[in-house]
């Protein structure tokens, strides 16, 4: 039944994406050709013509694409939108250069390329309010208790109630625990809120005379050596086994899977940001927001650096090595705030909130963080990003790295301007084991939505550890 409603949910996703699509060429078409905003229009092709290329190559290069990014394979266990928003926001760009190729290829040269570029807006724009719609209705019909899927769990371990509690405690899974199956002297007994329906050697018996939608394997290792007795019970009835790994209480985060050939390897922590289209999607965002904060604070930071250079001795611009992506040092720029100071002192000084080396205009910038306009251009130069884990000086790192726990884990993503941490207020001089949960979590769970919401969290929010 949940195969047949996942079909069902697919073919109305298809038609509701084909419907988006049509829509956002028609808003565009109109931004284009019926609206002032991109200049006076001469002549250019009919809607007939923009319609055929709807059908014959939009819609198809939306619906692979959408196939190929995953748009359409079940998305219970998401929390949130984002993931599925950014998977969104990437066909439309690969779509918008895929379908710029077809023109070229097809000599169509007064074909409107500026349309193109609308329907990519406004259909990433659609298409993510479209897929919250659906997923919000999703959840909540779960929620009720409609539309669940039902366990089976093998197991009556730690593993297997932990398992259990997490489906629990997570209506909007959509996951239902109908049984547990464990040792004999377990029969009988309730399990979070489940009861241990049989022993292991009943699965034949259970899996033929009750309906579950899935297996789950979550048993120790030292009965690993039932696992393929296991499965093939599990297969002889139609079901795909899944497996919870014992050796899952030893990773320190969401790990990936890779293939060697046949072999699966398990990569203990996954960072989307390895990847080749995030990477690209990052860096791009990175320089067009620093261009346009550059020419935007450019008055400030002229006033800022007057004002430094009028009221105390030596540099306007502070230059500190940080250590960066990889672990990689690199000049990080600040305007200077503090009085010239020994170098040695400078390197290992940690800065206090009445801290009496700042002057009267770094106590000014510092607290509103106008000191750091200068590093928009060390996100220019590639050392960082707008948003990252905050970078800090080597005589640190050397002690924290020795001290804290998965500290060097920040380093595998570029150091930020801004930060996960920074807007829960871990900055300054706070607790160095809270800002680095908040820098892995954001390593581990990043996506362009959850930038987009520490940049308008930065300028929202006052900071009272800034200083």
């Amino acid at each position: 039944m949940i195969k047949e409603n996942q079909r069902l949910l697919n073919i109305v996703l298809v038609l509701l994406d084909v419907l988006v699509v049509m829509l956002a060429l028609i808003c565009s078409f109109w931004l284009r050709f019926d609206t002032t905003i991109f200049g006076p229009i001469g002549g250019h092709l009919g809607f007939f013509s923009y319609l055929l290329f709807l059908v014959f190559a939009v819609i198809p290069t939306y619906l692979v694409l959408y196939f190929a990014f995953g748009l359409y394979k079940p998305r219970r266990t998401y929390k949130n939108i984002f993931s599925e928003a950014t998977q969104i926001i990437k066909v439309n760009i690969v779509a918008f250069f895929v379908l710029v190729s077809i023109l070229f290829i097809i000599n169509q040269p007064d074909f409107s390329r500026i349309l193109l570029f609308l329907l990519a807006i406004i259909g990433a724009f659609f298409g993510i309010i479209e897929r919250f719609v659906v997923r919000s209705f999703l959840r909540k019909i779960r929620i009720n208790n409609r539309n669940l899927k039902h366990i089976l769990i093998v197991g009556d371990n730690d593993l297997a109630f932990s398992f259990a509690r997490k489906i629990k405690e997570n209506p909007y899974l959509g996951f239902s625990v109908s049984g547990f199956l464990g040792r004999s002297i377990h029969v009988g007994n309730e399990i979070a809120g489940s009861k241990v329906i049989g022993s292991f050697k009943d699965l034949d018996e259970i899996l033929e005379t009750h309906n579950f939608d899935r297996v789950v394997l979550a048993i120790p290792l030292k009965y690993y050596y039932k696992i393929n007795e296991l499965v093939e019970s599990c297969e002889r009835v139609g079901i795909k086994a899944e497996i919870i790994p014992d050796y899952i209480r030893y990773f320190p985060a969401q790990p990936s899977v890779d293939m060697i050939e046949d072999i699966p390897i398990i990569n203990i922590r996954y960072v989307p940001l390895d990847d080749e289209f995030n990477k690209f999607l990052k860096y791009t965002s990175d320089y067009i927001i620093s261009i346009i904060a550059i020419i935007i604070t450019s008055p400030i930071m002229l006033i800022t650096a007057i004002a430094i250079k009028l009221t105390s001795r030596g540099p306007i611009i502070f230059k500190q090595e940080r250590i960066g992506h990889n672990g990689k040092p690199f000049k990080m720029y600040k305007f200077r705030s503090m009085k010239v100071q020994d170098s040695n002192e400078e390197k290992s000084e940690w800065t206090t909130k009445d801290d009496p080396r700042k002057t009267k205009v770094g106590n000014f910038i510092r607290r509103t963080s106008i000191d750091e306009l200068p590093q928009f251009f060390n996100v220019l130069k590639g050392d960082m990003s707008v948003v990252g884990p905050r970078p800090e000086r080597p005589y640190f790192v050397d002690q924290f790295k020795k001290t804290i726990p998965k500290y060097m884990v920040k380093h595998q993503v570029r150091p930020g301007i801004t930060g996960w941490a920074q807007i829960h207020g871990c900055r300054g001089d706070t607790s160095i084991n809270k800002r680095i949960e908040y820098d892995i979590e954001y390593v581990e769970n990043w996506h362009m939505g959850l930038d987009l919401a520490i940049m308008i969290k930065t300028a929202l929010k006052k900071n009272p550890n800034a200083y």
